[in-house]
C-alpha cells in the first residue's frame, strides 16, 4: 500500500473503536504500518477484551496493510513502554504516536466521586503522558546517536478541554491538561526531530452518541454524515506524515468537512495603574475590562 505515510510506522492508542479505529485504518490506507492499541474496555472503562484491537488488525491486513495488536494498559509504565517496544520489535521503527484512548464518567461536580475523577484523569491525561514519554525517550536516543528522526505526536483533546462542558468536570480538566502537555512537549522535543500537535475532534463515538444524542444523530440516507469519525482521520494522517514538516505546538478542531486552527488564550483588554489596586478599584477595573471584551465565554453543553 502506498500513500503519504508509506514506510512510516504509527502507534494509535484506543484504536479498537471509534476515532482510534478510523485513524488506524486511514494511516494503513496511506501506507503506514500500525500498532493498534486497545484495552477493549466498556464505555466507562470497565472490563477488558483483546477483541477490538485484533479485529482492526484483521481489517487492515484484509486490505493489504501491515498491523499488529497491542492490548496493554497505556496508563501503566510497563504498558506504555511496551507500545513503543511492539513497534520496534515488529516493524523496526516508530515514526508517529497518536494518543487517543479515553472513556467517560460524567457527573455534575457535586455528584462526582473521587474515583471517577481519578479514573478519567488516568486514562486521558496519564494515558497521554506515558506513551509520549517512552516514545520521546526512544526518539531522543536516536537523535543522540546521529539518527535524528522525523517523528510526530498527535494528541487528542476536545471542545470540552477548550471551553469546558457542563457535567464533564473531570473530562474537561483532563482534556485541557492535554493541551498544556502538547505545548510543553512541542517545545522540549523539537530539537530531537519530534513535532507535537493536538486535535479537538467532534465525531460520533461511544463517548458522544449518548451524551450529545441530537447532535450526533446519523443523517438521512445519502446525506453527508458530518459526525462520522472517518472525517477527522485525514488530518491525523497528514499530521503523522513527513508532509507536515514545520507544524508543531498547534491545536486543530476537526468536524465533518471543517478544519480550524485554534489560537488559544490571548491577552484581551488590559489596564495598568502602576500601583497596587484597592479591592473595590480592582473590581471596577475588572468590570470595565469585561465590558470592553464584549462577550461571554461559552461553555459546551450548558443547561
Amino acid at each position: 500500500m502506498t500513500g503519504i505515510c508509506t514506510g512510516r510506522v504509527a502507534a494509535v492508542t484506543g484504536a479498537g473503536r471509534g476515532l482510534g479505529r478510523a485513524h488506524a485504518l486511514a494511516l494503513a490506507a496511506e501506507g503506514a504500518a500500525v500498532v493498534v492499541n486497545d484495552l477493549g474496555v466498556a464505555a466507562d472503562g470497565a472490563g477488558a477484551s483483546a477483541g477490538p484491537a485484533q479485529q482492526v488488525v484483521e481489517e487492515i491486513r484484509a486490505h493489504g496493510g501491515r498491523a499488529v495488536a497491542h492490548t496493554g494498559d497505556i496508563t501503566t509504565d510497563d504498558g506504555a513502554r511496551s507500545v513503543v517496544a511492539t513497534a520496534l520489535d515488529t516493524f523496526g521503527r516508530l515514526d508517529a504516536l497518536v494518543n487517543n484512548a479515553g472513556f467517560l464518567r460524567d457527573r455534575m461536580l457535586v455528584n462526582l466521586d473521587e474515583d471517577d475523577w481519578d479514573a478519567v484523569m488516568r486514562v486521558h491525561l496519564k494515558g497521554h503522558f506515558l506513551p509520549l514519554k517512552h516514545a520521546a525517550a526512544h526518539w531522543r536516543a536516536e537523535a543522540k546517536a546521529g539518527r535524528t528522526p522525523d517523528a510526530r505526536v498527535i494528541n487528542t483533546s476536545s471542545g470540552a478541554g477548550l471551553l469546558g462542558s457542563v457535567g464533564q468536570g473531570n473530562y474537561s480538566a483532563a482534556k485541557a491538561g492535554i493541551l498544556g502537555l502538547t505545548l510543553v512537549a512541542a517545545a522540549e522535543l523539537g530539537h530531537y526531530g519530534v513535532q507535537v500537535n493536538a486535535l479537538a475532534p467532534a465525531a460520533r463515538t461511544r463517548m458522544t452518541e449518548q451524551t450529545f444524542a441530537d447532535t450526533m444523530a446519523a443523517p438521512a440516507e445519502g446525506a453527508f454524515d458530518a459526525m462520522a469519525p472517518e472525517n477527522v482521520s485525514p488530518l491525523v494522517v497528514w499530521l503523522a506524515s513527513a508532509d507536515s514538516t514545520g507544524v508543531t505546538g498547534r491545536v486543530f478542531e476537526a468536524e465533518g468537512g471543517r478544519i480550524t486552527v485554534m489560537e488559544g488564550w490571548r491577552p484581551g483588554p488590559t489596564t495598568d495603574q502602576g500601583a497596587r489596586w484597592a479591592p473595590t478599584e480592582a473590581g471596577a477595573a475588572a468590570r470595565k475590562l469585561l465590558a470592553e471584551a464584549g462577550r461571554t465565554w461559552p461553555v459546551y453543553g450548558a443547561r
